[in-house]
């Protein structure tokens, strides 16, 4: 097995440079398959909603101030969203702690998804913090072709994406 790409600086985590591991993506690029799990521990793949426009937004934990904010803000706008558009948060939260999670914050549009297992859709997709295991704060909006229509790598970790634009790649699609 080879050793994933490294891409020093990549992003700021908390003001300092932070290693990504794996591929830059970019718009236009076929999105990667993937393996993660939902909250009861069946495989996810790209394929799991094939067809259908996919939201991916990614953080590094729920448990943090940011990741939740993000995640209560895109279950807001998932709620206007029709059932064309499958809309994830991947985190490498075990999936035990997100199901607590999403019950307690009343998340019902966003179905939250772990990366815990093997850190597949991290290294996939250029997300892995190579020091910490987590992930970096991204968004991805994938077509129902499975090209990358819009995607933000988040500069600075602990700082939120752009809303409306994620939304607005979104809605361009359907």
């Amino acid at each position: 097995m080879t050793a994933p790409q490294e891409r020093d600086a990549a992003v700021l985590f908390k003001g300092n440079p932070a290693t990504l591991l794996g591929p830059e993506l970019n718009v236009g690029d076929k999105a990667p398959d993937f393996q993660v799990v939902d909250n009861g521990l069946q495989p996810v793949t790209l394929a799991t909603d094939a067809g259908k426009v996919r939201l991916i937004t990614v953080v590094p934990s729920l448990d943090t101030p940011v990741c939740d904010t993000m995640t209560r803000q895109f279950n807001q706008q998932a709620a206007e969203l029709p059932d064309s558009v499958a809309v994830y948060t991947i985190s490498v939260d075990l999936p035990f702690a997100q199901k607590r999670w999403c019950g307690n914050a009343g998340i019902d549009k966003v179905k939250t998804l772990s990366d815990y297992q093997e850190r597949d859709f991290g290294l996939n997709y250029g997300l892995l913090l190579k020091n910490l295991k987590l992930l970096a704060r991204a968004v991805f909006v994938i077509d129902a072709n499975d090209t990358i229509a819009y995607m933000e790598l988040v500069p600075e970790v602990t700082a939120e994406p752009n809303y409306d634009a994620a939304l607005a790649a979104v809605k361009a699609l359907l």
